[in-house]
């Protein structure tokens, strides 16, 4: 159960398309975009960057040319670059953050990124006809909302919102995923709060390091 919830984790967009559970209720994202239509636009530039990174995420998928560590490698540098993972890893800890040693975080958020991509790198080539359009944007607090639609040749469309923030160095960073009205935060953050209650800090840590482990050694060499 915890390394299924595990893939809900915000990533890029290819989390919307290899995400089954969601696929089928864009109606509660609908609404929300018809409902900021009189709201602030927020950054203008928030838009053409989830646009960009989802069009990037997209052509590595189409490339033959490239092999499955190739296409990995490329994956690992866009998450490493445009998705605020030290911020959302702290938010889905935030509960534990008092009580656990700064060892114990630097272990956590070391592991994380690497879960994550090991989560969704092998499943990616399946949704290589699907194609994302920014919708519109809306001014949240610090944050800009980009509301997208998810298409995909003979499925129903899926509406998410993407959080955008400006980082101190100026880029541009997801912060957070609505999709179909669900927060993937909040709900991740409820699977690790349980998960740690049940099995202590540690344990998260160890599954994390040991699916890592696993991963690597199923992999074919040069593939």
């Amino acid at each position: 159960m915890i390394a299924h919830r595990f893939q809900r984790i915000p990533l890029l967009v290819v989390l919307l398309v290899t995400t089954p559970a969601l696929l089928s209720t864009p109606v509660a994202a609908a609404a929300q975009i018809a409902a900021t239509s009189a709201a602030s636009a927020g950054d203008p530039a928030a838009a053409p960057f989830v646009q960009s990174l989802a069009d990037a995420a997209f052509a590595v998928l189409r490339d033959k040319s490239l092999s499955k560590t190739a296409s990995r490698n490329k994956f690992r540098t866009m998450l490493q670059q445009n998705v605020a993972l030290e911020d959302i890893g702290n938010r889905l800890i935030r509960r534990h953050r008092t009580s656990i040693t700064p060892a114990q975080s630097g272990a956590y958020q070391a592991a994380l990124p690497e879960f994550v991509l090991n989560a969704y790198a092998d499943r990616l080539y399946d949704y290589s006809d699907a194609s994302v359009k920014t919708i519109r944007s809306i001014s949240r607090g610090p944050y800009t909302d980009v509301f997208t639609r998810v298409t995909r040749p003979g499925a129903q469309p899926v509406d998410a919102v993407w959080q955008i923030k400006k980082a101190a160095n100026g880029r541009y960073m997801v912060n957070n995923l609505t999709v179909s009205g669900i927060n993937l935060s909040l709900t991740q953050e409820a699977d690790f709060n349980a998960y740690v209650q049940k099995n202590g800090f540690d344990a998260l840590v160890t599954f994390l390091k040991s699916a890592n482990s696993k991963s690597a050694a199923t992999r074919v060499p040069g593939q």
